[in-house]
């Protein structure tokens, strides 16, 4: 049958060449040896469009050295491409259209509020989605204020909490505003009236960047901070959708997001959620319900857009044990279950990638030569 060769795609941080991930990269390559897959690293820079070779990075496990080396093009591609702005997204533009015709491991996913109404669309997924409007102008922003004492305003395309704003409606008629700036900086709380709650806004030009405006779940926990949950749902060996982990979040002081990126720290999804709702057996249904969602959740959208094999959904649970979808991100990372002290979970969501892939290039195998015992079949003796 051969070799499997898998080549994960993913983009330069900067023009000199810094990449992203390269330990985890690394972990994979070892992984794959072991389960008799070939894994190389590329990004679209590294792609002669012309002669269709790659200047690939290769991981040697024993000298836990990289190389450079010029490569045909691998047998499936795993994209690990997050958004940049910078001319380096548009050349990924570029190979995603040249090189669509072939096996991607996922497919690209949406923007947050095409996924949104895409999931929005099935009756039993709207009882998990917080009311979302695309900012258009301040009646959209006035609307939901009015409806509901929590709001947040979210970039369309942001990631790590970059660019978020949280407004809560306080009893005194005054609106509280916290934040994060695009560097992921806090932004010092400031309470305005409603006049001064639209100016406040003006320099952010939300409609420009393209912003959402989400209700807000209240889940600040007694010391203040917030707290949320990241589930990976990945497909397994077999194909077939599971839940790898669930770990809670909790934000920095301060923070109005939990990411780990922005000064967050991770916990055990139990432990967490057992001190938010102090009621086990809540709890144990809460996980069930939480993992059957997941999983649901991805199911649908793989059908909707075309395959994928992993996705992290960020999760919000109110003190009644109801589950909400904040976010649904396609290119998770993993760091979140090695600072919760859960190994197995993250060394599982490493590898079960990669034991898709075998699966999947198995399955391309027996297509073929199923195909190819049929035309023989056929053949005039």
């Amino acid at each position: 049958m051969g070799q499997p060769v898998l080549g994960i795609l993913t983009l330069y941080l900067n023009d000199r060449g810094l990449m992203e991930e390269k330990p985890i990269y690394a972990r994979m390559t070892e992984a794959g040896k072991s389960l008799g897959l070939e894994i190389f690293v590329f990004t679209p820079a590294d792609v002669n469009f012309e002669t269709n070779r790659i200047h690939a990075h290769q991981y040697d496990p024993t000298a836990k050295s990289w190389s450079r080396r010029w490569r045909s093009f691998p047998h499936m591609i795993y994209d690990r491409c997050r958004i940049q702005k910078s001319h380096r997204f548009a050349q990924l533009g570029q190979f995603r259209r040249k090189y669509g015709h072939l096996t991607f491991l996922n497919r690209v996913l949406r923007n947050k509020y095409t996924v949104y109404k895409t999931l929005g669309r099935e009756e039993r997924f709207r009882p998990h989605l917080p009311l979302t409007r695309l900012y258009e102008n301040q009646s959209d922003l006035a609307e939901l204020i009015r409806k509901y004492p929590l709001i947040y305003l979210k970039p369309i395309n942001g990631t790590g909490g970059r660019g978020i704003l949280r407004i809560e409606r306080e009893q005194t008629g005054t609106f509280l505003i916290q934040g994060r700036d695009q560097s992921r900086r806090i932004i010092s709380p400031r309470r305005v009236g409603l006049t001064g709650l639209h100016g406040r806004l003006a320099k952010w030009n939300l409609k420009e960047n393209r912003y959402l405006v989400q209700q807000g779940i209240q889940l600040k926990l007694p010391n203040g901070r917030v707290h949320d949950y990241r589930m990976l749902v990945q497909k397994n060996r077999g194909g077939e959708w599971e839940v790898t982990g669930c770990a809670g979040r909790i934000g920095a002081s301060g923070s109005i997001t939990s990411n780990l990126h922005g000064g967050g720290q991770a916990a055990k999804m139990r432990t967490l959620l057992g001190d938010w709702i102090r009621n086990e057996d809540t709890v144990t249904s809460v996980v069930r319900k939480a993992e059957e969602f997941g999983v649901d959740v991805a199911a649908y959208l793989e059908k909707s857009y075309g395959r994928l094999c992993e996705l992290a959904l960020d999760l919000a649970i109110d003190r009644k044990g109801q589950i909400w979808l904040l976010e649904v991100n396609p290119k998770p990372s993993r760091e979140v279950f090695i600072q919760a002290g859960e190994r197995e979970t993250y060394r599982r969501a490493i590898v079960r990638p990669l034991e898709y892939a075998v699966w999947l290039y198995e399955q391309k195998q027996k297509r073929k030569t199923g195909a190819e015992t049929a035309n023989m079949r056929h053949e005039p003796d």
